[in-house]
């Protein structure tokens, strides 16, 4: 793992929600996984069995990563193992998602959603007045 020391005079964060972390320290594995099944209708009727994740395929497929063919060499020189940051300000860390201050050795974040949008049929819409 990489040796540096993270130095932060200040962390202010509003929010940590859905399967996110806030890390201080050093870590070896970090995972997150978070799934939301987001529908919207334009009348309020409810069927009794929303909220399945089994019925839409983006919750089990597999997500593809390209396989990489080409070499790769690093070289890393730290003169200066100290990174300084005075203030870290955020307003909110959402679904699977990391604010992490130290060193890392592995890291798999993962986010599913489906948004579904429910509209009636042309000459249905509802009367808003």
């Amino acid at each position: 793992m990489l040796q540096r020391t993270s130095y932060v005079d200040k962390i202010n964060v509003k929010i940590v929600s859905f399967s996110s972390i806030l890390q201080i320290g050093d870590s070896c594995i970090i995972n997150s996984f978070n799934r939301a099944l987001a529908v919207q209708r334009e009348t309020e009727i409810f069927y009794g069995n929303e909220g399945s994740f089994s019925a839409h395929s983006v919750f089990y497929e597999p997500i593809p990563l390209p396989e990489i063919y080409e070499p790769f060499i690093s070289k890393t020189h730290n003169p200066k193992p100290l990174i300084k940051v005075p203030n870290i300000d955020i307003i909110g860390i959402s679904s699977s998602s990391i604010l992490h201050v130290g060193n890392s050795r592995h890291i798999s974040m993962e986010a599913r959603v489906k948004h579904i949008r429910q509209l009636l049929p042309n000459g249905h819409e509802q009367d808003m007045s």
